[in-house]
């Protein structure tokens, strides 16, 4: 999924120590708002996950972006929580690329010349 919007709030790291493979971790939320949705904006606060990944995408307050996502729920003592994880970011005025094939380089081969002789009415109808 995505969601194309500004971002309006950069939240504070969280990191920690995994209990089960000892392994650091870092994530980091942030809230982006569709202004092209009127009056009545829509808003998402999706994360980051990795200390690698929150460099890579450097988000900024007041980007326009592109966030690409996928939602996930936990369930933590008897609740459910929703998690918009994202896994790609790019700016938001840039459309993909669409590559167009290569034309040949090379003139086309010439035409065979048909000589009046190699007529055969051989068709079935």
């Amino acid at each position: 999924m995505e969601f194309i919007g500004k971002i309006i709030a950069v939240l504070p790291a969280k990191s920690g120590t995994s209990k089960t493979t000892g392994n650091e971790w870092k994530v980091q939320e942030y809230v982006i708002e569709d202004s092209a949705s009127g009056q009545y904006p829509r808003r998402m606060c999706f994360e980051v996950f990795g200390t690698d990944r929150i460099a890579q995408f450097n988000i900024q307050q007041g980007q326009e972006l592109k966030v690409y996502f996928d939602i996930d729920a936990n369930q933590w003592q008897d609740r459910w929580f929703n998690r918009i994880r994202a896994w790609k970011v790019e700016p938001a005025g840039i459309a993909p690329t669409v590559q167009q094939p290569a034309m040949p380089t090379s003139a086309p081969a010439p035409a065979p010349d048909f000589l009046a002789g190699d007529i055969k009415d051989d068709l079935p109808f």
